[in-house]
């Protein structure tokens, strides 16, 4: 009985991990269907390909190319314009992690305000319990990430301090 109850959270995990894909151009773009958190680490690992990057940005209906973005996914504007000429070269380790965690934290938004405008709108304003601050400013870092995913699975569960 107990190895039929560990199963069960696998559906939901991979209905996030698939949400997280299609923000990122999904099979087409990733080159490969993702199963598994351990394929998304494998992923991750080797380096997203910076048009997943491309697609993800392009997919973003309220949030501007805009220095909390860059520090979002961690990448100066800069840098993301010259890497738009080589779209097949993978991004960093880090570059890359941040930018799944970012298309994570949008998707689960999303989830959370029922459309993607309104889980972008909600990233770029201050929240009363995040201290007044705006989420996607508090993504630069690993603890604010943290803070911002803790914050989200307040508001989905109606526990808002």
């Amino acid at each position: 009985m107990a190895t039929a109850s560990k199963k069960t959270p696998a559906a939901p995990r991979n209905n996030e991990l698939q949400k997280v894909a299609r923000l990122l151009g999904g099979a087409r773009i990733l080159s490969r269907h993702l199963r598994s958190a351990l394929d998304a680490h494998e992923l991750l690992v080797h380096g997203l390909p910076g048009s997943a990057l491309d697609h993800l940005l392009g997919q973003l209906v309220f949030i501007q190319k805009t220095d909390s973005l860059e520090k979002a996914v961690g990448m100066s504007l800069r840098t993301y314009q010259r890497r738009k000429d080589a779209p097949s070269k993978p991004l960093s380790q880090d570059q890359s992690g941040r930018t799944w965690k970012f298309a994570e934290i949008l998707s689960k938004a999303t989830d959370v305000f029922g459309s993607q405008a309104e889980a972008e709108q909600w990233l770029e304003r201050p929240a009363i319990g995040l201290d007044q601050r705006r989420p996607i400013d508090l993504l630069a870092t690993p603890a604010g990430v943290e803070l911002v995913q803790d914050y989200l699975e307040r508001l989905e569960y109606g526990v808002y301090a």
